[in-house]
């Protein structure tokens, strides 16, 4: 279990996987999320499975005062060049905009830092996906770059922006909370 201040990540287990196909199949929590077609629960199920054997992914259920609210985890994680990509949503729309997104990237930068000696952590994010791109600047992340019309979502063209945080930036921004 990882432990922010104010969500709590845990393994994911089977019980948990009717709130993904919930949230997953949910246009306004996809809306900013890398799936556009909707899943069903042997799909998910099939996930599961998958995710329990990839060596280069881990993931957590994101949990706020006992309740299973969303999902995070790394994907890509490289060991011999100490990175990985950190994706994550807040399926529980009643939640959103109350930090919780923000403290679950924080609580997984540390664990990626801190547990796993990564050196870089990065992610992907709609360039119109202004409250997330806020959260994720809070937590010391940097724009690296924009791939224009990258993605096809929702009848039109999207830009795709990657941000980063190296160890070090988090070595200095963390001594500044």
């Amino acid at each position: 279990m990882l432990y922010g201040k104010k969500v709590v990540l845990r393994p994911i287990i089977p019980e948990d996987l009717p709130n993904y196909v919930r949230w997953l199949t949910d246009p306004e929590v996809i809306r900013f999320f890398g799936k556009y077609l909707p899943i069903n629960l042997a799909q998910e199920e099939a996930w599961y499975r998958h995710q329990n054997e990839d060596s280069t992914a881990i993931n957590f259920a994101i949990t706020y005062e006992g309740r299973h609210i969303g999902g995070t985890g790394f994907q890509h994680l490289n060991h011999r060049d100490r990175n990985a990509e950190v994706g994550l949503f807040i399926g529980e729309k009643s939640l959103w905009d109350q930090g919780l997104g923000q403290d679950t990237l924080a609580t997984m930068v540390r664990y990626g830092f801190e547990q796993l000696n990564l050196h870089r952590i990065y992610l992907r994010v709609f360039a119109e996906n202004e409250r997330g791109i806020r959260a994720y600047e809070k937590v010391g992340f940097v724009t690296e770059g924009r791939f224009r019309q990258a993605v096809w979502r929702h009848g039109c063209w999207h830009d795709i922006l990657f941000m980063s945080i190296l160890y070090p930036e988090w070595e200095k921004h963390r001594h500044r909370e």
